[in-house]
């Protein structure tokens, strides 16, 4: 198959890209995509080191006369996130992705993109290239896993990097620039239920909530989009006061870090009742259209068949659930008082999912101030212990301090200015990105982060808009141009 992206600027960068995204790379499944960048390092007679845990190092050397310059390392993670639409056969572990030009715009079809962060990693691949430039010493450093864990981060060793300036190439916005993250933690609970035999007077039915816009957690938890596993919930809660609902099984979501799009669930109601649930379902359905009429126009509550379960969900199980899904906290619970605009404190109801004998509920918090987060923790835990949940919570991750004196911030912003005749946004995101765990591995970084814009990211309608690339990589090339000596 020929090159869908050969034919666009910077050729450097796109041809990294489209490389990238013929390596199948979900999170702790890297290898190919470390493969293509260590073998592309080592071609270039660079010296590549693979740490531990398998990281990746690629040292480009001063051009001549710059070598007083300070050391600066360009950073991005290797690893996608995985979603794709229902009824999709792909298989991220083999699969290359399907791109294709919509427009202005690069796409995969029916899956995530992978521009997360495919597109800063192709970058600092083709700045390792391209010796059309002077610059002082250059570190690139490629990161595993960032999406389920920043492990890659977490593991990084201390004193392999010898930089003082880390640009992270992991935003989403052109003409953004960042100078501070949210910290995180997930909160996880468990109900476990006994199995009771399904009975022959019952009908068995799949309820299916879809069409929702979902996307990141962080990026877009405050644009009041729906989430699939509460507008689900809700339904069979409401339904359950006053009429006989059985659950056989319940999936919503998958990610920790994206919100939920799709949810189903696998219910019973009597024969009697079938019209009745029919028609409260079609009521429902208009109840929520019009409710998120504006953000989510193309959600749908629909009502199928399905093939009859084997159990259903003990009574007592079932509603501890439906009263936890109900009760926790979802979306935005405080903005900046001090950055206008920034989320500071959120939580994400992020999936549920049936096992064997249990239901796990993955949720997700975030806030720049640790102390907020860790109150948001304790919020989302205490729904689940009300409820009897068993509670576990991951490691959790540090955020970025915003440092509105930063030199190397000075340096973008006149950079920006003289390149483009406007001021760039300084900003923090209300994300986790690596700068955090980097930054508290390597004390005293002086840091930024910065990208194309991206929409949908971390969802099926994930897109890259390519008109910004160009300008995103002549920014990156004229900052290295003019960072300071030591």
């Amino acid at each position: 198959m020929g090159s869908v992206l050969g034919h666009l600027n910077p050729a450097l960068v796109w041809k990294h890209f489209e490389a990238l995204t013929q390596c199948p790379r979900p999170s702790k499944k890297e290898e190919k995509a470390v493969a293509y960048v260590k073998n592309f390092g080592e071609s270039k007679g660079l010296e590549t080191i693979l740490d531990s845990f398998g990281n990746v190092i690629i040292k480009k050397p001063a051009t001549k006369g710059k070598e007083n310059v300070k050391t600066v390392i360009l950073q991005g993670h290797l690893d996608i996130v995985c979603e794709m639409n229902r009824g999709i056969e792909f298989d991220f572990d083999n699969d290359p992705l399907q791109i294709y030009i919509d427009g202005e715009y690069v796409k995969a079809k029916g899956t995530t993109l992978g521009a997360d962060n495919g597109i800063g990693v192709a970058a600092a691949l083709a700045i390792l290239e391209d010796d059309s430039f002077e610059h002082g010493p250059i570190e690139c450093l490629f990161t595993l896993d960032e999406e389920t864990g920043l492990t890659g981060a977490t593991n990084l060793q201390a004193g392999v990097l010898k930089g003082s300036i880390l640009l992270n190439l992991d935003s989403e916005e052109e003409g953004s620039l960042y100078i501070g993250c949210s910290g995180g933690k997930d909160t996880k609970g468990f109900i476990s239920f006994t199995t009771e035999e399904t009975c022959e007077c019952c009908e068995a039915f799949e309820l299916k909530v879809a069409g929702l816009l979902g996307g990141h957690s962080g990026l877009e938890i405050h644009e009041g989009r729906g989430n699939a596993i509460k507008i689900i919930n809700r339904l069979m809660w409401e339904y359950s006061r006053k009429n006989k609902l059985r659950l056989s099984s319940i999936e919503g979501g998958n990610k920790h870090n994206a919100i939920p799009r799709e949810a189903f669930a696998t219910v019973l109601v009597p024969e009697v009742d079938v019209q009745k649930f029919t028609d409260f379902v079609k009521e429902y359905e208009k109840t929520v259209k019009a409710e998120n009429a504006t953000k989510e126009p193309n959600l749908t509550v629909t009502l199928g068949t399905c093939e009859y379960p084997a159990f259903k969900i003990d009574a007592v199980a079932q509603e501890k659930l439906m009263n936890i899904l109900y009760a926790m906290p979802h979306g935005v619970i405080k903005m900046s008082a001090d950055i206008p605009g920034l989320v500071e404190t959120s939580t994400n109801l992020a999936v549920v999912h049936t096992l064997q004998d249990k239901i796990s509920i993955m949720t997700s918090q975030r806030s720049s101030v640790a102390s907020e987060n860790d109150d948001v923790v304790n919020m989302a835990e205490t729904v689940l212990l009300l409820a009897g949940a068993e509670v576990e919570h991951g490691d959790g991750y540090p955020g970025w301090k915003p440092d509105v004196h930063s030199e190397i911030l000075g340096v973008f912003k006149s950079t920006y200015h003289d390149l483009f005749n406007k001021e760039p946004e300084v900003k923090a995101i209300h994300a986790g990105l690596e700068c955090g765990i980097i930054g508290e591995r390597y004390p005293g970084l002086d840091m930024i982060s910065f990208g194309p814009t991206m929409y949908g990211v971390h969802s099926p309608d994930e897109r890259l808009f390519i008109p910004t690339v160009e300008p995103f990589y002549n920014l990156l090339k004229e900052v290295l141009k003019r960072v300071p000596t030591v």
